[in-house]
């Protein structure tokens, strides 16, 4: 006998009824949204997400207009997200530069105060700013960001449906989705050709591992844009420099350097990999790189790491935020659990593949931010 779990999140909220024993379920307050857990009597289960749904919920009034504007204008949300980044942008240099009068003064120490507040009241709208940008990348796509697995697991059974692999393997060039499809092989053993028989064989995995995967897949998302466009960028250069490529020849495959995912975990929270200087190289002339896979044998580990660190402290709350709302148990908010999950590789790859795309879509609303808004370096 099939079980369903279903929630609806309604564009015109009705009167708040008596407190919730349980917390209320996570949505961006977009269109009606349903999410179906069901169990057969084969004790298979599908997480069927047909709305627009995704694990975080805005907490700042500038994510909560931009959910709406995402629903209402979407033309217009790049402009108004533009908007609301000059208006924090105003806000927190105003209080700064009272707080730089007030120096010496009576006030200072109140102003020192006010001048903190606004920063990370700043701060928390800008991460809200960069995850809707984000979630509006998805939402083009048409693609629905995986519930909080509270929400999705059923019975200890993680089914994703339907898997969406095409969109999201879309927005890669032929290149670098060869290489995100050899990341998932690496990482999770997703064969790219697998037949269906093998695509939905089960697995076992503990949360925890998943969650290490998830991570580093974003992380692995994130630098392979920054990749990209450094390597486009030194094809531009004049021939006659005597500088190309990042350092000397690396001796792992840049997917397997992804591959363990525990380095990106520590303690519950995600954690950027450390960068240090990358030592250029030289590359004669006739050798000069023709494709992006050879250009990235030349890095070596520290370089990677480079590339693959967020240029800021707010991609990296993000990241930290997203993943611990998409992961974490719903009673403790732990991401280090013992609960071991089934899933498909069908399912698994689609989760990965999702990851890759936030670690791209991440790369490029950090970008879009720091044009109007300083971030914190990272």
């Amino acid at each position: 006998m099939d079980c369903c779990l279903s929630y609806t999140n309604p564009r015109f909220p009705t009167p708040p009824a008596a407190a919730p024993a349980r917390r209320p379920p996570i949505s961006l307050g977009l269109r009606a949204t349903r999410l179906i857990v069901v169990s057969s009597a084969s004790s298979k289960s599908k997480c069927d997400f047909g709305g627009l749904n995704a694990p975080l919920e805005p907490r700042t009034p500038a994510g909560r207009l931009l959910s709406g504007v995402c629903l209402d204008d979407r033309g217009g949300f790049h402009a108004a997200s533009r908007r609301e980044l000059e208006r924090l942008a105003v806000q927190r240099d105003e209080a700064a530069a009272r707080l730089q009068l007030s120096l010496g003064s009576d006030e200072a120490c109140l102003h020192r105060r006010i001048a903190e507040f606004r920063h990370h009241e700043c701060q928390d709208a800008v991460e809200d700013v960069m995850y809707m940008l984000i979630y509006y990348e998805f939402s083009e796509m048409g693609v629905n960001l995986v519930p909080p697995l509270s929400k999705c697991a059923y019975n200890g059974r993680l089914e994703i449906w339907p898997s969406k692999d095409w969109e999201l393997e879309s927005i890669h060039s032929a290149e670098v989705l060869q290489m995100v499809r050899e990341h998932l092989r690496a990482v999770a053993g997703c064969r790219a050709n697998s037949n269906v028989t093998d695509s939905w064989a089960t697995t076992e995995v503990q949360r925890f591992r998943l969650c290490e995967m998830y991570a580093a897949s974003i992380l692995y998302g994130y630098f392979l844009k920054t990749a990209s466009l450094r390597y486009q960028l030194e094809r531009g250069l004049d021939l006659s420099s005597s500088h190309y490529g990042l350092a000397g020849r690396g001796q792992h495959p840049v997917s397997e350097m992804f591959a363990a995912g525990s380095s990106y975990i520590a303690h519950g929270r995600v954690s950027s990999p450390r960068s240090a200087p990358a030592s250029p190289v030289s590359y004669p002339l006739q050798n000069k790189p023709e494709s992006l896979r050879f250009y990235m044998m030349g890095f070596d580990h520290e370089s990677i790491q480079m590339c693959a660190k967020p240029k800021s402290k707010e991609a990296v709350n993000l990241l930290e935020r997203h993943t611990s709302a998409l992961f974490g148990d719903e009673e403790t908010g732990l991401l280090e659990t013992d609960d071991v999950l089934t899933t498909s590789f069908a399912s698994l790859k689609r989760f990965l593949l999702e990851a890759v795309a936030f670690g791209s879509f991440l790369w490029n609303a950090e970008n879009f931010v720091s044009d109007v808004y300083m971030l914190e370096e990272n």
